[in-house]
């Protein structure tokens, strides 16, 4: 196990050093009332007192529901400023637009509500003089399990090299709320969707094979597939470079 104790001091002034080499006057976060940007929230706050964290409800009752109310408690407990912007009738009204001119599949959909709230804020951000915290952890990111463009869009992210047990130990060692270190993981895409349901293999399985390279067949033939698949979520957009050392 980590030293938590050193992991936060370290990360918080990484968070610093970033205000002084961006100078910017402020931070913005996703609130989704989930583990990452819980964690992300908290070292943010300690980091620097003008942080924000936006509440983007997006179509889902869940979204209403149980996560905007973890997300508002993350907030009170950790005195971080909180605002709510309702994306709902944004994406209705982008969704009528474009079955105008294609047939929109069920992933494609489910990815418009994490672009949104890139949009929204990228939006504050530049209004306000923030940076923008990214909240995804390196499971997720080994997996490819995020929206390109979407939550994978961010300035810096103070907690890209934990993974999701390194998260929930970092958040119990924070006393942060059991509603949120103790629920499923889930993106709230759409109603009942949790990160493992969808994946089909457990944080747990992902951590293992990370770390130590080992893991049950079916788990490591499934890892291995989405790593695989979502490589171009990982890298830079490939370019015809007439003249290399422009691009350096």
């Amino acid at each position: 196990m980590r030293n938590y104790e050193l992991e936060f001091k370290n990360r918080v002034e990484f968070i610093k050093n970033m205000l002084e080499k961006t100078k910017a006057t402020g931070i913005v976060f996703g609130n989704s009332g989930g583990k990452d940007s819980a964690l992300v929230g908290i070292l943010c706050k300690a980091a620097c007192e003008n942080t924000v964290g936006i509440i983007m409800p997006c179509c889902s009752q869940r979204n209403f529901g149980e996560d905007m109310d973890d997300g508002k408690e993350l907030s009170q407990q950790f005195n971080i400023e909180t605002r709510v912007v309702d994306l709902t009738d944004v994406k209705n009204k982008e969704l009528g637009v474009l079955e105008n001119v294609t047939t929109i599949t069920d992933a494609a959909s489910a990815n418009i509500a994490p672009r949104l709230r890139m949009i929204t804020l990228y939006t504050i951000a530049a209004s306000e003089n923030r940076i923008v915290a990214g909240t995804g952890n390196r499971s997720e990111a080994y997996m490819g399990y995020f929206t390109k463009w979407g939550d994978g869009a961010y300035d810096f992210n103070p907690i890209a090299d934990l993974t999701a047990t390194e998260v929930f130990e970092f958040l119990r060692y924070l006393n942060a709320p059991s509603s949120i270190i103790e629920k499923a993981p889930s993106a709230g895409l759409f109603e009942g969707q949790t990160d493992e349901k969808e994946m089909g293999v457990t944080y747990k399985a992902i951590d293992k094979y990370i770390t130590e390279g080992k893991g049950e067949p079916e788990d490591v033939e499934t890892i291995n597939r989405y790593h695989l698949r979502n490589l171009h979520k990982r890298k830079m957009p490939e370019v015809y470079a007439c003249f290399e050392e422009d691009l350096k």
